[in-house]
């Protein structure tokens, strides 16, 4: 059975060298500039829906896991046992955590073996 990683990570801290596919998302809005936000992360309900409750956050997240609900099913017939979904931003605390959060989630409610992790999230 095919274990997916998806990790959050800051470019500014360095790529995901181990990652198989890899997503900028500093396209999407950026909670760093909102006073209220900046402190918190992409754990926090509020960050989270400054993030995806967007036409940009919202259309990414659904076509990007559509695609994975493609790709899954060819690496597993590959006979992979592992691969890791990078999710990159800035710095690594708002948006990429709160993408990776969501994917993660989907996955696991369509009985993906997921785990998230958040390599950046505490800088």
């Amino acid at each position: 059975r095919l274990q997916v990683a998806v990790e959050s990570f800051g470019f500014k801290h360095g790529l995901a060298l181990d990652a198989d596919i890899v997503m900028d998302v500093r396209f999407l809005p950026n909670p760093h500039w909102e006073d209220d936000l900046r402190p918190l992360t992409g754990h926090d309900p509020k960050v989270r829906d400054y993030v995806l409750e967007t036409a940009s956050g919202s259309d990414f997240v659904d076509r990007f896991d559509d695609l994975l609900g493609t790709l899954l099913p060819q690496y597993e017939g590959e006979g992979r046992s592992y691969l890791t979904v990078a999710i990159g931003c800035t710095g690594g605390r708002h948006r990429s955590v709160a993408v990776a959060e969501e994917l993660a989630a989907r996955l696991r409610q369509r009985g993906v073996a997921v785990r998230a992790i958040h390599r950046d999230v505490a800088r």
